[in-house]
């Protein structure tokens, strides 16, 4: 750490794969007080006939939302004085509708030590609270709301999720085996012959370390 005062930054991009440099950048002059986290859990509930209870059934994680609020200050109180309306402006850019993609950009929302979040804009509101006498605004609060968004390769890797029945990529390291492998994902290191078909594999007993590797769902290596 360097003693300097961290700042809020969102990038945005154009890819769904957040390939190459950032497009844009906002950087919030004033950080946000509170920063919330939500997600949630889907689930398929099951009840038999006669009972009172339900089975409830794991489905999925639904994509977290992060919300938060930053006043942008054009007073100069914080040692910076800025255009209140151009720095809103930059924001709505930042986050908004792209005419390139015909979508909005896609986000890394950056500050501290919070996990980046690769996401869009779900919602947004400025309220203005401070005026010159002609009108111009010298406060706003901006509230923002954002949802995840990650490619399936992405997402699989950022999950690592243990599951035999989903697809999962490995990158090989030094002293990889296949029926290794095989024994983490699926619980069972016979699987390695049919997991190196699939990858079209001649030598499997020498894996090149980075070297990707696809594990098909247990279903289809059967």
């Amino acid at each position: 750490m360097n003693g300097e005062l961290e700042k809020l930054l969102i990038k945005a991009y154009e890819s769904e794969d957040f390939s190459g440099d950032a497009i844009a950048e906002f950087t919030a002059y004033v950080n946000p007080s509170e920063v919330t986290i939500a997600y949630e859990m889907e689930y398929d509930s099951a009840q038999g006939s006669g009972t009172t209870g339900s089975r409830m059934a794991f489905k999925k994680v639904k994509p977290g939302d992060l919300s938060l609020s930053f006043f942008i200050d054009g007073t100069g109180a914080n040692g910076t004085l800025i255009d209140v309306q151009e720095a809103v402006e930059t924001f709505q850019t930042v986050t908004g509708y792209n005419g390139n993609i015909h979508r909005p950009n896609y986000l890394k929302v950056i500050w501290g030590t919070l996990q980046v979040k690769r996401c869009v804009l779900k919602s947004a509101s400025i309220a203005y609270k401070m005026f010159k006498p002609s009108g111009e605004p010298l406060r706003a609060v901006i509230s923002a709301n954002f949802t995840d968004t990650s490619d399936d390769e992405t997402r699989v890797a950022l999950a690592q999720d243990s599951s035999p029945d989903l697809t999962h990529m490995r990158v090989i390291k030094a002293g990889d085996t296949l029926p290794q492998l095989c024994y983490q994902i699926y619980g069972d290191s016979r699987y390695y012959l049919k997991v190196a078909r699939a990858n079209g594999m001649d030598n499997f007993r020498q894996l090149k370390p980075g070297t990707r590797v696809y594990f098909p769902p247990l279903s289809k290596t059967s």
